[in-house]
């Protein structure tokens, strides 16, 4: 979701196309993925790398929260925030 919106965010301009958000959008998808991958091989890590995955989630949702009024943004936002409630349950999950 967050290289679908970051991608959207280039063809939108404007206050989408600020600096810290594309970073933050970006940011966040690295993390994601970088998180699915810990899961995967079930690294011993997957709980402090979760736990980051849900804070960074967080950061990313109130920041697309804050371009209100663009139906990409809130679905980026909702879709951020139930992806930092699953990583937080995670962090204690074993493997």
């Amino acid at each position: 979701m967050c290289l679908e919106t970051a991608r959207y965010c280039t063809e939108k301009g404007g206050v989408h196309v600020a600096p810290a958000h594309l970073a933050l959008l970006l940011d966040c998808a690295e993390m994601c993925q970088t998180t699915a991958n810990s899961l995967l091989r079930s690294s011993p890590q997957h709980g402090v790398i979760c736990g980051a995955c849900a804070q960074l989630c967080e950061a990313c949702a109130r920041d697309c929260d804050a371009i209100a009024g663009d139906e990409q943004m809130m679905r980026c936002a909702a879709t951020c925030r139930d992806c930092a409630r699953d990583c937080r349950d995670m962090v204690n999950m074993p493997l």
